[in-house]
């Protein structure tokens, strides 16, 4: 795929928003239902307000077909509308989840952390890395759960004007834990986030969504199709001779998180310009990628056409 054909991709794909469904009113019932109430009382809510917005918006059902018609592509009529509803109660559950970390304390929450000590060896070694995640499961929880490290961590994010949806630290009335760096800003964000990485810090980044330029990316086989990924997470670690960490989360009970540290992904220094020196290590991700989403079918958030554009 060119750069020509990577473009016209990211521009159709500006045509969907990463803003939340519901109005600011809808969103501060259920902080009020999580005060009175708890997660027992916004879950049962929950189960109704999915059902309503999956059978009376069709607009919800489109957002989960592209995916859903991947990885489940014999599925149709009920079933695939039952797919639909168990994906947007996923979702549900893990802002519902959030909010209940800001609103009530972290303590409302148990998180299983897998592989900590593999960070730990690499922050000993006195580099950072580039912390790679997805949206799947709650990534906020994984941030949250970083502050043991005791570094500095930078986070690559874009969040649109108008969204209503609040962070878990906002919640609490805290500051920002972690430095944002817009993707749309000068140069994309690069100089800040080599500058993370040189200083020692983490940069946390998403793997599964290209934001601004489409030339950094490339066609990857993904659940039974060919998908749009980034390479620049890996071009970084490269300039950079830091590792990526691919960091995953999933919803394992009412109140319980699993983090996993899947892989730890060495680049070589100075790999080179050319989008496929970095295609191997990309490979890694999706795979990991792929497996995660095989494995939590319910809990991978994408809702965008990733396959759009890749022959």
């Amino acid at each position: 795929m060119n750069r020509g054909d990577g473009d016209d991709r990211i521009a159709r794909e500006r045509k969907w928003s990463s803003r939340s469904i519901g109005s600011a009113f809808q969103h501060q019932i259920f902080y009020f239902l999580i005060r009175l109430g708890g997660r027992v009382l916004s879950y049962a809510v929950l189960y109704v307000v999915v059902l309503y917005y999956v059978l009376l918006r069709p607009s919800i059902r489109r957002r989960t077909e592209f995916y859903l018609s991947h990885r489940f592509p014999d599925r149709k009529g009920l079933g695939r509308l039952l797919d639909s509803y168990h994906l947007s109660l996923q979702l549900g559950k893990t802002l519902v989840d959030r909010a209940i970390v800001g609103i009530l304390g972290p303590g409302q929450m148990d998180v299983e952390f897998t592989g900590r000590e593999r960070l730990f060896d690499l922050l000993d070694k006195g580099t950072g890395f580039v912390l790679l995640t997805a949206h799947v499961g709650c990534w906020q929880v994984a941030l949250s759960a970083l502050h043991f490290l005791k570094v500095p961590v930078a986070m690559v994010l874009q969040q649109e004007e108008g969204d209503v949806d609040r962070q878990y630290f906002e919640h609490a009335g805290l500051p920002c834990p972690y430095q944002t760096i817009d993707p749309g800003g000068y140069l994309g964000g690069s100089l800040e986030m080599m500058q993370v990485l040189k200083e020692g810090g983490i940069l946390c980044m998403m793997g599964d969504r290209v934001f601004g330029s489409g030339k950094n990316t490339l066609c990857c086989d993904f659940l039974g199709g060919r998908a749009l990924f980034p390479y620049s997470p890996f071009k970084l670690a490269s300039a950079t001779e830091v590792p990526v960490v691919v960091l995953l989360s999933n919803k394992t009970g009412p109140r319980t998180y699993a983090l996993n540290v899947a892989k730890v992904i060495a680049v070589p220094r100075r790999e080179g310009r050319s989008g496929e020196a970095f295609r191997p290590y990309l490979s890694q991700f999706v795979d990991a990628l792929e497996s995660f989403a095989r494995e939590y079918p319910y809990q991978f958030f994408n809702f965008h056409d990733m396959w759009d554009g890749c022959s």
